[in-house]
């Protein structure tokens, strides 16, 4: 009999049906009849698998009763663990689209859930998340502030009188911790458990984030229930900047914790290299290592040439993740060790399974390119490489064609400038890859596309 256990109910059914039958077949003989029933069943449900053919052929009335009842149950079994399975199929599937149009899935990312934490389809699950998102995403956003009000303007008066302590003896940024009391942190905490459990507590008639003492946005002057679409387009922008708060404060706290830097350099540009290229908003020049305080343009610009290298690279393996999927190069990657391109596996797997040689290619290949026809000229700009041009493409013994060329100025800087971004871009999104690849081994279309 399959080993799949099943739910109470559907052991009722089974159970009833064999009761059913044992009944009946009790006041009834053996005969062939019920035998070729019994192998019809069978022949039905082919996971059925018996100890011995010989019962098939007991002449003994009472084996027969006792024998088809089992049989039909097994059959009914089977049957419904077919459904079970096909229904479990089809609920995986609309779990997949479940959340797509819920608050939160906007461009370009639209819903975007790598790790697969919502496939499952649960509801509560899902809006227990949504709430702890809005709820850290609000923290971070005061967070945020926090590091950045206290630079130009403190409380006046003390923090602990009995302590002689001051507001503005308190250092910014981590370095509070220690200066703080324990009596002032205990307050702190009491006073965040009273937020939470009343005018912070999320009740089930509202929507995640509109709380009874704060309504929307979390501002008591919103105090009122939410009106979830009329209200969607704020609702969003606030789970937007929730999730960059997020990002930002992570930057803040280990800037601060590794450099020991609060102050306006960590938000402000700089001033030194305002005017290059890849100083595009929102964040302007931003710098926040401060690698480029010390004003060294030769430093600079080995950083941006490093920068459009990398970025340049990560397009190319961004793309190289995808390709794959839909096309593979015919024929042998290694015809002495039988390895055809299509038995080479997608994404990290296949550093295992290039051989040892096919590496060593690679390096001399990389290698030649680097010393030969990438060499960055000191005359020539951070990227622009003799016979390459535009976006590095031009001549080299692969290609043969004269470099892009575009003699109006600013719709070159424009192009070279939208090359750095989407650098940054590829950079980050093949982080992003290489880490779902890493840790949830998935590499197809699932990366890249939103699920429909």
């Amino acid at each position: 009999m399959p080993s799949t256990t099943h739910p109470t109910s559907m052991a009722a059914m089974a159970a009833g049906a064999a009761g059913a039958l044992w009944a009946c077949s009790a006041f009834v003989p053996s005969s062939s009849g019920l035998r070729g029933a019994y192998v019809t069943s069978r022949s039905t449900a082919s996971s059925v698998t018996l100890s011995s053919s010989s019962s098939l052929e007991q002449p003994s009335g009472v084996s027969g009763a006792l024998l088809a009842p089992g049989v039909v149950a097994a059959a009914a079994a089977a049957l419904l663990s077919g459904r079970r399975g096909r229904a479990s199929e089809t609920r995986k599937a609309v779990a997949c689209k479940a959340f797509e149009n819920e608050m939160g899935a906007t461009m370009p990312m639209r819903y975007f859930d790598p790790l697969g934490m919502s496939k499952d389809g649960d509801a509560e699950a899902f809006r227990r998340r949504r709430c702890a998102e809005i709820k850290n995403g609000r923290v971070a956003m005061w967070a945020c502030m926090g590091y950045i009000v206290p630079q130009y303007f403190r409380w006046p008066g003390y923090c602990s009188p009995s302590m002689d302590v001051k507001f503005s003896d308190v250092p910014n940024g981590i370095a509070a911790l220690k200066a703080v009391p324990a009596e002032g942190w205990a307050q702190i905490g009491i006073f965040i458990a009273f937020l939470e459990l009343f005018p912070g507590r999320q009740e089930q008639d509202r929507i995640p984030g509109d709380l009874p003492g704060f309504g929307k946005l979390g501002v008591p002057v919103f105090a009122r229930k939410c009106d979830a679409e009329g209200s969607r387009r704020s609702l969003e922008a606030e789970i937007n900047n929730g999730r960059l708060a997020m990002i930002a404060i992570t930057g803040m706290v280990a800037q601060n914790m590794y450099f020991g830097t609060t102050d306006p350099k960590m938000w402000l540009p700089g001033a030194a290299f305002e005017g290059e290229l890849g100083v595009q908003a929102p964040v302007g020049f931003w710098d926040p290592l401060g690698l480029a305080a010390d004003g060294d343009v030769d430093n600079f610009k080995r950083r941006r040439a490093v920068e459009l290298k990398h970025g340049r690279i990560c397009m190319l393996a961004c793309v190289g993740y995808i390709i794959p999927e839909y096309f593979r190069w015919p024929g042998f990657l290694s015809p002495a060790q039988g390895i055809k391109f299509a038995d080479v596996p997608h994404g990290i797997a296949a550093v295992s399974k290039v051989p040892l040689e096919g590496w060593l290619q690679i390096g001399l290949f990389i290698g030649h390119y680097e010393g030969q026809f990438f060499r960055q000229d000191p005359k020539r700009a951070p990227g622009d490489f003799e016979n390459y041009g535009f976006l590095g493409v031009g001549k080299n013994f692969i290609f043969n064609f004269d470099p892009i060329e575009f003699p109006d100025a600013e719709v070159k800087n424009k192009k070279l400038a939208a090359e750095i971004a989407n650098g940054r871009l590829a950079m980050i999104a093949l982080s992003a890859m290489v880490f779902q690849n890493g840790t949830v081994g998935t590499t197809g279309p699932a990366m890249w596309l939103p699920s429909s």
